[in-house]
Formats: structure tokens, C-alpha cells, sequence
């Protein structure tokens, strides 16, 4: 348990930046749902705007530091990838 004041902020700034993380992750997965129902649907024009907004919304996310970069390019690839592979067919 946190005795001095310092502790006692630093536990109130972690609380408040991983709720603030949560909701930045939470939009990252809701755009890549978005993104894997249209490719589901097999809509070509719908899946590139998804993607598009997708793979920004994961790059914001690697800028605040949500999501590491590696993490975030390798996820964009396999978008990039599915998204080819609906257009090829």
C-alpha cells in the first residue's frame, strides 16, 4: 500500500492513463471488427475504407504508445494482406 504522497499520485495517474488506454485499445478493436465484416461480406470498396481507417487508427495507437511498433505494422501487413487476397479474387 502507498504511504507517501508521490506513491499515492502515481497510483491516481496510472488509474487515470489505463482507462484512458482502454478506450484507445477498445477503438483499435472496433475498427478491425469493422474491417474483418467487410471482408467477410466480401465487399471490395467497403473493405478498403475499413482498412484505411483501420490501419490509422493503429498507427495513432503506436504513436500513444498502446500498442508497440512492430505489433502495430505487423497487424497492418496481415490487413494489407487479406485486403490483396479479396481483390485478387
Amino acid at each position: 500500500m502507498a504511504n507517501n504522497p508521490g506513491a499515492k499520485k502515481a497510483i491516481r495517474k496510472i488509474a487515470r492513463r489505463t482507462e484512458v488506454n482502454k478506450a484507445r485499445r477498445s477503438r483499435v478493436r472496433t475498427y478491425l471488427r469493422k474491417f474483418e465484416e467487410s471482408i467477410a461480406k466480401g465487399d471490395a470498396s467497403a473493405a478498403k475504407t475499413a482498412f484505411v481507417e483501420a490501419q490509422s487508427e493503429l498507427m495513432r495507437a503506436v504513436t500513444k504508445g498502446v500498442v508497440h511498433k512492430n505489433t502495430g505494422a505487423r497487424k497492418v501487413s496481415r490487413l494489407a494482406a487479406q485486403l490483396k487476397k479479396l481483390a485478387t479474387a
